[in-house]
């Protein structure tokens, strides 16, 4: 059983950063796709590599501490959104439980 568990969310102001992190365990890290999705109130869950122009937006991998990382920079007000990380491995995909960022005008 994949557990995939988020941290480093938070309020930030607009223009600033903030650093999200997605532990992976249950899984050979090396053979796991992790993705970062978010979902603002009312929208639809959209995926947050698609969103890297300009930029603002890098995914990294730490393949030693299993981890993913998804670096925020200069945040807006409407990148405000629950982010989760999504897996997929053996076939099957697994969901964090998100963790919340929410950037200040």
């Amino acid at each position: 059983q994949v557990q995939l568990v988020e941290s480093g969310g938070g309020l930030v102001q607009a223009g600033g950063s903030l650093r999200l992190s997605c532990a992976v365990s249950g899984s050979t890290f090396s053979s796991t796709v992790i993705e970062w999705y978010r979902q603002a109130p009312g929208k639809e869950r959209e995926l947050v590599a698609g969103l890297s122009r300009g930029g603002r937006f890098t995914i990294s991998r730490d393949n030693a501490k299993n981890t993913v990382d998804l670096q925020m920079n200069s945040l807006k007000p409407e990148d405000t959104a629950v982010y989760y990380c999504f897996a997929r491995y053996g076939g099957y995909a697994y969901w964090g439980q998100g963790t919340q960022v929410t950037v200040s005008s």
